[in-house]
């Protein structure tokens, strides 16, 4: 069964129709690209799945829940769009790190705004705190960030605050990963070291879909390719079917990101 479902998407903004049909799906444990010029609808369709914005028409399915269906209106009330969202973790271009938090907090946040609505969080709070703790500690271990969990983010470099962005939007155990141009901020040495993260968790198998302009990365980091053009997806297959293939606009995008 599929671990993510967009059917027949839809998203206008006013007379301005920025998503125009889009059907795909993916598989546990695949590793989706997304890629296209600036205005092909790449961060709308991600904006969308994540519940951020309403899709105007459409469906979609996370591990086999419905979490939005514009047949039926579900998954526009504020309970059923948490739940929507908890289902995904999305990785920001630009960080959107708290700045008064130090790093291991800005990871413990949201699981602990969570616990404090669980029955036991009053009898439990120094124990379901640590375990938070102890989490968010191996998360950022697991990004490299083992000797940064007291800074704070104007202490860290652009390629460590997006580490710590990846490890926050691990800490809800998200279904599916979402990164949106995760690198467009950064340096090429920094680009290295937020990549490299990504391809480890591509490793362990983490479901993941990338909006990215890094083609070669994209290439050999990714299962499937989508290409987005004018908010419909023109190629879709392999890194080979995709990067080889014969359509016009793929061909003028890749003859651009090469210039």
């Amino acid at each position: 069964m599929a671990i993510l479902e967009v059917n027949n998407l839809y998203k206008s903004f006013g007379k301005t129709e920025v998503l125009r049909g889009i059907d795909f799906s993916m598989e546990k444990g695949e590793v989706l690209s997304v890629i296209g010029s600036s205005g092909s609808g790449k961060t709308t369709l991600l904006r969308c799945i994540n519940a951020l914005e309403v899709p105007t028409k459409g469906k979609i399915v996370i591990d086999g829940d419905t979490v939005y269906d514009s047949v039926s209106n579900f998954g526009k009330s504020k309970e059923e769009q948490r739940k929507w969202q908890l289902a995904c973790g999305l990785v920001f271009q630009s960080y959107n790190l708290f700045p008064q938090y130090s790093a291991l907090e800005n990871v413990m946040l949201a699981p602990k705004l969570l616990a404090k609505e669980r029955d036991d969080w009053k009898r439990n709070k120094k124990q379901i705190t640590e375990e938070i703790r102890e989490h968010a500690l191996s998360l950022l271990d697991r990004v490299g960030l083992s000797d940064k969990v007291g800074n704070y983010p104007c202490e860290l470099s652009g390629g460590q605050q997006q580490r710590v962005a990846i490890a926050r939007a691990l800490a809800l155990s998200p279904k599916v990963l979402f990164f949106d141009e995760p690198t467009s901020a950064l340096d090429p040495q920094l680009t290295l070291e937020v990549l490299r993260v990504i391809r480890e968790l591509a490793d362990m198998d983490m479901t993941m879909v990338i909006v990215t302009h890094e083609m070669k990365f994209a290439r050999d980091v990714s299962d499937r390719i989508i290409f987005m053009a004018d908010g419909l997806i023109e190629a879709d297959g392999t890194p080979d079917e995709v990067f080889d293939g014969t359509n016009e606009k793929l061909r003028a995008f890749l003859g651009n990101i090469e210039a």
